[in-house]
């Protein structure tokens, strides 16, 4: 599962490059482009580097081997310049015993360096302590015979993904501590939404592009927009990624602008203009149209033999 993992990040990795660098390749170079939420790598390497050796310190040395050859093919794919191969190496410092037993000591580094004909000499090790990791990874300047630069992380637990993002990253702030960020891409369907990363107004919706380099962690994220209820989130950003999010703001119907405030006055009415007064005429009306229908329907009866009838 592990060995399966390495070679996953191995072939997603950016290159690593030196703080002396140049444009990395643009389109039609040949370069595989990065996926639509990859950010590659901003410079390509142009110093010579090799890799001395990664070393495996509680973990199984066959996975570290392999973890260090994909590194190297990833790094020589990536830099301007071939880097030096494992048996190019072994045969630069063959019957020179102080060197092929090179523990990563900076003098023997940087002589193993001058025999290669490099610039810069990275090595380092990965340890485990029971359930954590520790990285450490150095690089040496060959012709100064002194480290450039050591990264050492906080002890690691969890999923083998965590120890992978962590060398990636730590080769970054070796190397090229300046490329060590992310962005946020915001998509939202509102147009004229304010954007703020950390309390900082970036611009308005729809945003031009991702919010690029921003430091890796965690980021407050607010989008503001009048009537309408503010989008509040955490976003975390990762290294080489460009994080999305889409904003969709519920509208506040009570506080939609229905023209300037008017103050009506309210004048008293009778009594017989009210409610229950009309109610009550009809009943009356109702109740008199019933007896006057009664009475019309009564027949009358008229003795002759007592009135006229002529």
């Amino acid at each position: 599962m592990l060995s399966a993992t390495l070679v996953l990040w191995l072939h997603l990795v950016g290159a690593v490059p030196h703080v002396l660098a140049q444009p990395a390749p643009g389109p039609g170079s040949g370069a595989p482009a990065p996926a639509p939420d990859e950010v590659g790598p901003e410079e390509a390497l142009t110093q010579k580097i090799a890799v001395w050796r990664i070393d495996a310190l509680g973990i199984s040395p066959e996975l570290v081997a392999r973890l260090e050859s994909l590194f190297r093919m990833e790094l020589d794919r990536l830099a301007t310049r071939a880097l030096p191969t494992r048996l190019q190496i072994d045969k630069a410092i063959a019957g020179e015993r102080d060197l092929t037993g090179c523990g990563g000591e900076d003098r023997c580094l940087a002589a193993i360096g001058k025999k290669l004909g490099v610039d810069v000499m990275v090595t380092g090790t990965v340890a485990a302590l029971g359930e954590s990791y520790i990285l450490n990874i150095k690089a040496v300047d060959v012709g100064r015979a002194a480290q450039i630069r050591r990264i050492a992380t906080d002890p690691l637990r969890g999923s083998p993904d965590e120890l992978i993002e962590s060398i990636r990253v730590a080769a970054y702030r070796l190397l090229a501590p300046d490329q060590l960020h992310g962005s946020i891409h915001v998509l939202s369907d509102s147009v004229g939404a304010q954007v703020s990363i950390d309390g900082k107004v970036v611009g308005k919706t729809p945003l031009p592009g991702p919010i690029a380099k921003l430091p890796l962690g965690e980021h407050a994220l607010r989008v503001d927009m009048a009537n309408y209820y503010p989008f509040e989130e955490k976003m975390v950003v990762r290294f080489q990624k460009s994080t999305r999010v889409t904003v969709r703001l519920a509208p506040r119907e009570e506080l939609i602008d229905t023209g300037p405030a008017r103050t009506v006055k309210r004048e008293p009415k009778p009594w017989y203009t009210s409610k229950w007064a009309y109610a009550g005429a009809g009943v009356t009306a109702l109740i008199i149209g019933i007896s006057i229908g009664r009475a019309l329907a009564t027949p009358t009866e008229v003795r002759c033999d007592e009135v006229p009838c002529d």
